[in-house]
């Protein structure tokens, strides 16, 4: 019997394009340009609301800030940028999230409408408030 051929993918080293991230700012280089700047919006907006001590890390392949633990994670995606807070978030603001695309733990915001800033400082404030607890 002949012994079992190595595929071409086992043979070839993964590539440092498909390998996760190790910081932030090598999340973001890797965004393509359409989505890089709402990110870096989201990102500044989601900054000015924690506390000063957060910090950045990659969980999930995604951007997130932390503090004891995970606060909120954002990503860009080829057509929006997202952030996710959490399903209580979502829930808790269901009625100014009407006009977004949603789902249990997930906020779209479309590349191509501002972002609201003020909302996603009031989402994450409550999250602030509710990881207090």
């Amino acid at each position: 019997m002949a012994p079992a051929r190595e595929t071409q993918s086992s043979k070839r080293p993964r590539s440092r394009r498909n390998a996760p991230p190790k910081t932030v700012d090598e999340y973001i280089a890797r965004v393509p340009d359409s989505a890089r700047g709402m990110l870096e919006k989201l990102r500044a907006t989601i900054r000015a609301v924690v506390p000063k001590d957060a910090t950045e890390v990659i969980s999930y392949r995604m951007a997130a800030f932390k503090t004891r633990r995970i606060l909120v994670w954002y990503a860009a995606f080829s057509d929006h940028c997202s952030l996710f807070p959490g399903a209580a978030m979502i829930e808790q603001f269901k009625n100014e999230l009407k006009s977004f695309r949603t789902s249990k733990g997930t906020i779209q915001f479309t590349l191509d409408k501002p972002l609201p800033a003020a909302l996603i400082k009031e989402i994450v404030q409550a999250r602030l408030a509710a990881a207090k607890d």
